[in-house]
C-alpha cells in the first residue's frame, strides 16, 4: 500500500492583503534547511497571482512589502528580472519562486480554522514573514499560528502604513536609521536595524544578533527567541548588511 506523501506546507491564508487589497496567500512550510535560522517553521506571503520577480520589477509586490525601502525601484528595462537596487536579502528566484510555482500546482493545501492553523505552529518555533511583511495579513492568522508555538521571530516596516495591521507585540519594527529606532523605543517598541558599520550600535540599547557571522553565530534563531516583538524583555538587535542585496544597502535612505 503506497503511503500519502505529507504536504510540505499548508495555505493559512487566502484573502485580499491589508496594504492594497490585492489578492494573497500565506503559505507555511513546517521544515527549513536555513543554516542562520535553523527548522523553524518559515511563512512565505507572496501575491496569488502574480509570481514573485515579476511583482518585484512592477512594484505589485508593494501588497505583501508596503512601503519597504529594501523593494527597489521598479522598472521596465527588459533586461531585468526584478526591481533595479534591490538591496532585500531575500533572493527572489529561490525560496519565494519555488512556493509561488508549487502553489500553482496545488501542492499546498488549505489548512481551515484555528485548531488546523495552530497545530503547524504546535511546539515550534516559527519565523513570521521569510518573505514579504506580516502586516499585510490579518493578526488573527498569526495569533492562531502562535498559539501553541515555542517560539517566534517577526519583522515589519509598516509601522506608518495605512490599513496595516501592524502589531510591534509580535514583530520587531525593521528600523531603517538610528533615528527612526530611537523613536519607536520611545513608543516601547522593539527595533531590528541593519547597519553597514558595527561600530554604531547603542550600548546599553542593542545588541548585535547573535546569530550573525560577526558575533560568532552562537546559537541559530529556532534557540534564540529574542526577535519576538515587544512581547520578549530583551535589548534591540542589530544586524551587519548581508545577503545578495547587502552592497546596494547604502542606496537606501
Amino acid at each position: 500500500m503506497t503511503k500519502t506523501k505529507k504536504p510540505s506546507g499548508y495555505v493559512i491564508y487566502d484573502g485580499p492583503s491589508l496594504l492594497d487589497g490585492e489578492p494573497i496567500i500565506v503559505v507555511a512550510l513546517s521544515k527549513s534547511g536555513n543554516d542562520k535560522t535553523g527548522n523553524v517553521v518559515q511563512t512565505y506571503i507572496i501575491r496569488k497571482d502574480i509570481d514573485p520577480l515579476f511583482a518585484s520589477k512592477t512594484g505589485q509586490d508593494f501588497s505583501i512589502c508596503g512601503n519597504c525601502p529594501m523593494r527597489g525601484t521598479p522598472n521596465d528595462d527588459p533586461k531585468r528580472k526584478q526591481a533595479k537596487d534591490r538591496p532585500c536579502y531575500v533572493v527572489l528566484g529561490q525560496g519565494p519562486l519555488i512556493v509561488y510555482r508549487h502553489y500553482q500546482k496545488g501542492g499546498y493545501p488549505v489548512a481551515n480554522g484555528h485548531s488546523a492553523i495552530a497545530s503547524i505552529g504546535d511546539g515550534n518555533t516559527v519565523r513570521l514573514g521569510t518573505y514579504g511583511d506580516p502586516s499585510a495579513v490579518p493578526s488573527y492568522v498569526w495569533d492562531s499560528l502562535l498559539s501553541g508555538s515555542k517560539v517566534h521571530l517577526g519583522y515589519s516596516h509598516q509601522a506608518d502604513t495605512p490599513n496595516a495591521d501592524y502589531r510591534p507585540d509580535l514583530c520587531m519594527r525593521s528600523a531603517d536609521s538610528l533615528e527612526e529606532a530611537k523613536k519607536a523605543w520611545a513608543n516601547g517598541e522593539r527595533t531590528f536595524r541593519v547597519t553597514t558599520n558595527i561600530n554604531d550600535i547603542v550600548k546599553g540599547k542593542e545588541i548585535l544578533c547573535p546569530a550573525s557571522k560577526e558575533a560568532g553565530k552562537r546559537v541559530k534563531c529556532v534557540d534564540c527567541g529574542l526577535c519576538g516583538g515587544s512581547s520578549v524583555n530583551a535589548k534591540n538587535i542589530v544586524i551587519v548588511a548581508h545577503g545578495a542585496g547587502a552592497n546596494k544597502l547604502q542606496m537606501v535612505a
